[in-house]
């Protein structure tokens, strides 16, 4: 038997989002949607998904694209992320979110991706992916967390019985940002703060956003706020195309003159969620990105940080990685 095969299921195609909303009503839990198809494919294949129903989105145009708004600008969930990466809005008053699109994957992958399958894509936990009775999965333990794990990818702030992280690399741009997720369902529409879109364990240990079955994320806002600000980006991986995160930290400061005045500062892949420092923003107004500050800095970020047996080596990272943000 081929270990790769997919069991079957149905292939829906709407061309509106009326008629998607309506297909993920009526089958409920039975319908799996289908954006890039990257993440679903790779379920697929090992089994690990089993959904009678697909819905395809690839059809709906409205779903597509990068608009000014009254608030801001406004990117469609089924944008690909190279054109996010390459559009010149995005680049000029944005280029956080330009340059975390850029280090997502590979170039082939960016070309076919959507925004709205990178922020909605499942953890990478090995246990979890490869089918494991864990705690994510419906089971009593987490594999990952025992000291001889394969735990190297995993969390270091807020486990709560699951330590796999948010693999997103534009979930922690967003977040600092402040960006909001538009979602749609049978029930109406809503408008969801990025930093409450993402679901800690502590809340649903079996889901990673607030998206409930029968609910479709149609668009990402980005408030005119963070416009043309001070930002900084940077991705740690194995390797520099391809690999997930192993810290990220995405940074917005606004200024006057030498003095910050607000900032976020977001860390990816240390937490089941974006990780906002916000004793490390509290501290920071007021302040000049000093390297004296930045290292005080990156002492606050780390504190709290409970690393596992093989991942202590995100403390330093972390603690680093801010301390570069706010140097620049």
């Amino acid at each position: 038997m081929l270990s790769d095969a997919m069991t079957g299921f149905d292939l829906l195609q709407p061309t509106t989002i009326v008629d998607a909303i309506e297909l993920l009503d009526r089958y409920d839990r039975d319908a799996w949607i289908l954006a890039g198809g990257y993440d679903s494919l790779d379920w697929f294949k090992d089994r690990v998904k089993k959904p009678k129903v697909v819905i395809d989105l690839e059809g709906i145009d409205e779903l597509r694209g990068i608009r000014p708004i009254e608030s801001g600008l406004e990117i469609g969930a089924i944008t690909q992320l190279t054109s996010i990466e390459q559009n010149d809005l995005i680049r000029s008053s944005f280029p956080l979110l330009a340059e975390a699109t850029s280090k997502v994957a590979s170039p082939q992958i960016r070309n076919a991706g959507t925004i709205g399958g990178n922020l909605c894509q499942d953890t990478r936990c090995w246990y979890y992916r490869y089918g494991v009775d864990c705690y994510r999965a419906g089971g009593n333990t987490c594999y990952a967390a025992a000291p001889e794990a394969m735990n190297r990818e995993h969390a270091i702030f807020d486990a709560s019985r699951c330590v796999a992280v948010s693999p997103s690399d534009t979930a922690p741009a967003l977040v600092a940002l402040d960006a909001v997720m538009v979602v749609h369902s049978a029930r109406g529409k809503r408008s969801v703060a990025a930093a409450d879109f993402f679901m800690p364990p502590s809340r649903d240990i079996q889901r990673m956003t607030v998206l409930e079955p029968g609910d479709l994320l149609t668009a990402i806002q980005i408030p005119e706020k963070w416009s043309s600000a001070n930002f900084y980006f940077e991705k740690i991986a194995d390797r520099r195309t391809w690999d997930f995160a192993l810290t990220s930290i995405a940074a917005a400061f606004r200024m006057e003159g030498s003095v910050i005045t607000d900032a976020r500062m977001v860390s990816g892949a240390v937490s089941c969620v974006p990780h906002r420092f916000e004793s490390v923003e509290s501290m920071l107004r007021g302040e000049e990105r000093t390297l004296a500050i930045a290292t005080r800095a990156g002492k606050i970020a780390v504190r709290g940080a409970e690393p596992l047996g093989k991942n202590e080596y995100k403390v330093s990272l972390v603690e680093n990685l801010v301390k570069r943000a706010i140097v620049g």
